[in-house]
């Protein structure tokens, strides 16, 4: 695989995953794997363009709707997708739908850019979990299943066990915690053809397990805090990311846009990059 590439431009289109969630920055912002991938990428590209259309908890539908065609439309050297999973985490869900927008989302963004990167989310054990994994490997299969149709790259997370250890997942059981993300970071990198920097499948050191009474007060603490308003927000078709619009996404203006660092070389975090003048759609 060629280790001197060089890639100019990066979008990335999805959900609470490729948005942030939890790695989140003093300011209250969410920095995640693709912020960190995108400052990576343009120290060794002077003039690197980055967009983050994703938005937390879209469905594939709405993923497709709302942000396929303005990531298509940039033209990005690099577009990630990954999409489906809260669909596949609902309690009712038509994979047959899921199967038919991830289509339509592949087919649309392949040809409008250099390199597809599609994923294999992680994943993590527990007894919510496993009822929905039949789910969850019905849509990683299509997700290969259209890579090697289109020529996409697939990023395997579910694959790498290193991925599943709790101290890598914040304290909602649904998000990466700022390591979890970096590693994912570090993955795309290398899926990149990219040197390696890191080995981001290496299991974390060895520590002393929790004890059952630390154990069940943290299950009752997720319960009440997490998993109840999110079984709340699924049963009533309600989302977290109602009203929301990606980080590189002018509602106004109905298009996407690019953010650049101010200074070549020294990126520094994506909320201090420059906005790159956009204009209506004509």
């Amino acid at each position: 695989m060629e280790m001197n590439a060089s890639y100019t431009s990066l979008v990335a289109v999805g959900d609470s995953f490729t948005e942030g969630m939890s790695d989140l920055l003093p300011d209250g912002t969410y920095r995640g794997w693709a912020d960190v991938l995108a400052a990576r990428l343009a120290v060794r590209t002077p003039g690197f363009r980055y967009a983050n259309l994703a938005v937390r908890g879209k469905l594939i539908g709405q993923i497709v709707d709302e942000q396929v065609e303005a990531a298509a439309a940039l033209r990005g050297d690099v577009v990630t997708l990954v999409g489906g999973l809260n669909d596949a985490l609902r309690p009712r869900c038509d994979m047959g739908m899921v199967r038919g927008r991830l289509e339509e989302a592949v087919e649309r963004l392949a040809p409008s850019c250099g390199k597809l990167v599609l994923m294999r989310s992680p994943g993590r054990d527990g007894s919510v979990m496993e009822r929905f994994r039949p789910r969850m490997e019905e849509l990683f299969s299509l997700v290969d299943e259209l890579a090697a149709r289109h020529g996409a790259s697939v990023v395997d997370l579910y694959g790498a066990s290193a991925l599943g250890d709790p101290r890598l997942w914040d304290v909602d059981r649904l998000h990466l915690t700022a390591d979890g993300h970096r590693r994912v970071a570090e993955a795309v990198w290398q899926t990149l053809g990219l040197p390696p920097e890191s080995d981001w499948r290496a299991p974390l050191p060895a520590g002393v397990p929790p004890k059952w009474v630390a154990r069940r007060l943290t299950d009752l603490r997720f319960a009440r805090r997490h998993l109840l308003p999110w079984i709340g927000r699924r049963l009533s078709g309600r989302s977290s990311g109602d009203g929301r619009t990606g980080a590189q996404y002018s509602a106004e203006l109905g298009r996407a846009f690019w953010v650049t660092p101010g200074q070549d070389g020294d990126p520094g975090p994506v909320a201090t990059w420059r906005r790159m003048d956009v204009t209506p759609l004509s």
